[in-house]
Order: C-alpha cells, then sequence, then structure tokens
C-alpha cells in the first residue's frame, strides 16, 4: 500500500517548510491567508518527488444568488468533493471528502469553492503546520441577512432538484418580504422576471403563505 508511505513522506516535508501566510485581505480589518497557488506551488514536487496523484471530482454542488448588504447580487456555489490519492507505483488508493464554499459578483465562484476544497483536502490530509485561526479567502463579501426563513410543505420538493428548491424558497422569502414591506407590485415584477418552469411555480407557490399569494394575485388586476 505504497499510498500511505507516499502521504506520509509529503507530511514530513511539509512538517519541515510549512505554508505560511502570505496573502494579505485589504478589506476590514485585513489578514494573512494561504491562497490556493501557494498550495499547488508547494505541494505539486513533493507530489512528483513521491510519485502520489490527487484526483479530483464533484460529487455534489449547488449554486444560487444572495444579496451583499450593499444590494448587489452575489453568486454563492458550494460543492461536495472527493480526492482519491493514488500511487502511482502500486495503484493502491485513499479516497478523503471535503465541501467548499465561496462567493463571487462575476461567474468564478464555483471554481473558488471548488479550489477552496482542495486546500482544505491538502491542509488535512497531508497536516500542513497552519498558524493562527483558519484560513480564508482574499475576498469578503458581506451578505444581507435574510428577513424570512420558508419551510417547504412535505412532499413539495419531490419533482425539483434540491439545489432548485434551494433558491426557490430563497425567492419565496423575497417575496414574502416584499407584501410585508407593502409592496406586492414589486414582488410581482421579481415574478414575472424569473420565467420559471410549471413545476418551479407550483413548488414556489406551495412555499408562500396565503397573505403573499393573495397579494400577488390582486397586483395582478
Amino acid at each position: 500500500m505504497n499510498v500511505y508511505q507516499a502521504i506520509n513522506a509529503i507530511q514530513f516535508a511539509l512538517s519541515k517548510i510549512g505554508i505560511t501566510k502570505e496573502g494579505r485581505n485589504t478589506q476590514g480589518a485585513g489578514y494573512n491567508f494561504r491562497g490556493i497557488d501557494q498550495v499547488y506551488n508547494t505541494l505539486s514536487p513533493l507530489l512528483a518527488e513521491h510519485k502520489l496523484c490527487i484526483l479530483p471530482r464533484v460529487v455534489k454542488s449547488m449554486q444560487t444568488e444572495r444579496q451583499s448588504s450593499g444590494g448587489k447580487t452575489l453568486i454563492y456555489s458550494y460543492v461536495t468533493m472527493e480526492f482519491d490519492l493514488v500511487s502511482s507505483e502500486d495503484g493502491s488508493k485513499h479516497t478523503i471528502c471535503t465541501v467548499g464554499e465561496a462567493f463571487d459578483s462575476g461567474d468564478k465562484s464555483m471554481s473558488k469553492a471548488m479550489s477552496a476544497a482542495y486546500k482544505y483536502a491538502a491542509f488535512q490530509a497531508f497536516a500542513i503546520p497552519t498558524e493562527g485561526d483558519n484560513d480564508a479567502d482574499a475576498h469578503t463579501h458581506e451578505v444581507a441577512a435574510k428577513k424570512v426563513v420558508i419551510t417547504p410543505t412535505q412532499g413539495i420538493a419531490d419533482n425539483v432538484p434540491p439545489e432548485e428548491m434551494e433558491y426557490l424558497k430563497e425567492l419565496a422569502a423575497d417575496l414574502v418580504a416584499n407584501v410585508a414591506d407593502g409592496d406586492p407590485k414589486k414582488a410581482l415584477a421579481r415574478l414575472d422576471a424569473e420565467n420559471l418552469e410549471a413545476d418551479q411555480k407550483v413548488a414556489l407557490w406551495s412555499l408562500l403563505d396565503s397573505k403573499t399569494r393573495s397579494s400577488i394575485k390582486k397586483a395582478k388586476e
């Protein structure tokens, strides 16, 4: 089982050199962090030297829209990933699993989440020496607190994928909040802009309370 010998050898090497926090987050109070590039640059030669391959795969992923405290739209991504640590000498393998999450105002939240999963898999599998608190990303996004918590009725999510249901719950919370703020027309405009499929509309409508449904119907008149 050369895979464990290789993992141990890399652990030994990293115990001597570690990975320092060279990155700097300048937002707010600021803090140092270890970036994914540092992990790649430090780990890559050791993997080659000890004939160990890291083969990643995404097991589960979710992506939704969130709103920052400043009112901007953020894309939130969450992934569960498995990493096969494989010895190229005898093919022996050990699989580890980690999760990653990230926000981004553009199209990079999923790649950031995957990088986070890889980074923490490496930290934990190889016991890489660290300093201070847990790592953080280079950018910090302040997310607005959700005003309403929506709990789906039993059976509603049967025909809707989990990631879609999560988004529908957030959309329902926004619509409820719009109506509660006395602005049902805003809720209607948001609903019309979504272009939901038929099954999504059914699921969303079932998540809304009677007052919100009634207010949206009246706004259409």
